[in-house]
């Protein structure tokens, strides 16, 4: 199968969401996706860009993504932090997903960054599997903690630096 890696484009938004969407949907957690294409639009091409990603393109039709950002570590200094990584489920097995993977590892030695990070759910033992095929250590006594827009707003306001 001929696939193609490239660098994402603002016009490969609506496949990009559609894929977060997807991924969303796998992990259990379709509710989840907030984000609007005007968001990303802005986020990802406005004047101060947030994330970056590439692309997996087969026959025209985007069948994969890796969507990535700098992480900055007090004790290291700057990561690509791998946000989403996601293949469609049809081509999934094909080696579309290590195309991707090694693109992005390719991209962070360029960025000359610390190392690379990413999450995977402690259940998805297939991307486990895949991850350590590349020797990746994955951690389990780290926990997630997280305040949602909502908790943020309810928060009480004081005076502030």
């Amino acid at each position: 199968m001929e696939v193609k890696i490239r660098k994402g484009q603002k016009a490969d938004l609506p496949s990009v969401l559609a894929l977060i969407k997807e991924l969303a949907e796998f992990e259990k957690t379709p509710d989840e996706v907030s984000v609007t294409l005007e968001e990303l639009e802005e986020d990802g091409f406005g004047q101060h860009p947030y994330y970056w990603f590439i692309v997996a393109e087969h026959k025209g039709e985007i069948i994969g993504l890796s969507f990535y950002f700098i992480r900055y570590s007090t004790w290291k200094g700057r990561f690509l932090f791998l946000e989403d990584f996601v293949v469609k489920e049809d081509f999934r097995g094909q080696g579309v997903g290590a195309q991707l993977f090694e693109e992005t590892i390719r991209i962070a030695q360029r960025l000359e960054v610390k190392g690379m990070v990413w999450q995977v759910l402690d259940w998805n033992e297939d991307a486990i599997r895949f991850y350590k095929k590349y020797e990746a250590s994955i951690h389990t006594e780290w926990l997630n903690g997280k305040l949602s827009k909502e908790q943020l707003n309810a928060f009480e306001l004081n005076e502030s630096i």
